[in-house]
């Protein structure tokens, strides 16, 4: 049986997911080697990002196993992740994320 995702984590690491196609509201996010459930709480349009757990306020946004942002309010599991809840890194965050060990 051929397997059909609908999302794509980049690296073990991220918080999030990016939807390979315009999800609806209810649906699960199917995501190769996601053993958890996560049921969209919001229409996720093409190209967007779904939280894959509750992220808190100030919490980092991970994609590609890097800091992308910061969140502005908690992100609910199965929620749209975009700049109406995420802020960019400033300056000292950047130099901060920069000098951190790989991990």
């Amino acid at each position: 049986m051929e397997n059909r995702y609908n999302a794509l984590r980049l690296n073990h690491y991220d918080n999030i997911a990016v939807a390979l196609k315009n999800i609806s509201i209810g649906e699960k996010i199917i995501i190769q080697g996601l053993k958890e459930e996560v049921i969209t709480i919001k229409d996720i349009p093409y190209g967007h990002k779904v939280a894959l757990n509750t992220i808190q306020e100030g919490e980092k946004i991970t994609k590609y196993g890097e800091c992308m942002g910061i969140s502005t309010e908690e992100i609910l599991e199965g929620d749209h992740v975009h700049v109406r809840n995420v802020r960019g890194l400033n300056e000292n965050e950047r130099l901060n994320i920069i000098n951190q060990p790989l991990k």
